[in-house]
């Protein structure tokens, strides 16, 4: 099982430079649809996009496992709010990795006999659950970071020269608004780590909410968020003190 593991959290990194490039290759398809003059390279974009795709699917295999080791860590966790949104977090991770391991084997021939739309129609179902869990979990350690902040003794003294440098702003926003930014500002930019996850999670809803159809919006748009996604990712993995724990 640790072989397994450990396996699978390398291929993650791999994982996040061809999901990085993949996006790249969408985003680039995307912003040169109308140009009648780059129709050969807007094919190969597609070709290269397809086979990283295809890839991907493979590297995948196994992560499963990966998932359902994390969702076993984040039960023993005593805060009860991060327990509960890990746990099912990774478990619906493990479902869509599941999910796509089927669809992979239905691609290449080992399975033929399953409703390909149905399983992912799942697949997208369990990976916005996932993704809606990470984001409460981002959300409940903002709020956690904010009454702390908003505690210390020098924090106060800090807001009270921003509000009163800023009459300006406090005529035209209403001032408990500006001292709650400014309070969610100073708390992001003190834990760089929750910053990032945060703006990860939040970029990684525009997919399943467009596959599934609650929120559409156009393959460019999904693409960036995609890209951004997956370049915080690599920043994480090559520097593992932005990784947000637990």
């Amino acid at each position: 099982m640790d072989t397994v593991v450990k396996f699978t959290s390398i291929s993650q990194g791999k994982d996040r430079v061809f999901s990085a490039t993949q996006f790249a290759c969408a985003l680039s398809t995307h912003l040169l649809r109308s140009n009648s003059q780059r129709k050969e390279l807007v094919a190969k974009l597609k070709i290269v996009e397809a086979n990283i795709s295809a890839g991907r699917k493979l590297l995948k295999l196994g992560n499963a496992v990966n998932s359902v080791e994390a969702a076993k860590r984040s039960l023993r966790l005593s805060d009860r709010v991060l327990c509960l949104c890990l746990t099912a977090a990774n478990i619906n991770r493990a479902l869509s990795l599941i999910c796509d391991n089927v669809l992979w084997a239905r691609s290449v021939g080992l399975i033929r006999d399953i409703n390909q739309k149905s399983w992912s129609l799942t697949s997208s179902r369990c990976y916005f659950l996932a993704v809606i869990m990470n984001v409460t979990r981002d959300l409940y350690v903002v709020l956690q970071l904010m009454m702390q902040k908003a505690k210390d003794k020098d924090f106060k003294q800090k807001m009270s020269l921003h509000l009163s440098e800023n009459p300006e702003v406090a005529e035209v926003v209403i001032p408990q608004l500006d001292a709650f930014l400014f309070l969610l500002f100073e708390s992001l930019k003190s834990h760089p780590a929750v910053a990032l996850d945060t703006l990860k999670n939040v970029c990684d809803l525009f997919s399943p909410l467009d596959r599934l159809g609650i929120y559409p919006s156009n393959a460019g748009v999904v693409a960036f968020c995609g890209l951004v996604s997956s370049l915080i990712g690599i920043v994480t993995i090559a520097k593992p003190t932005l990784n947000i724990k637990p």
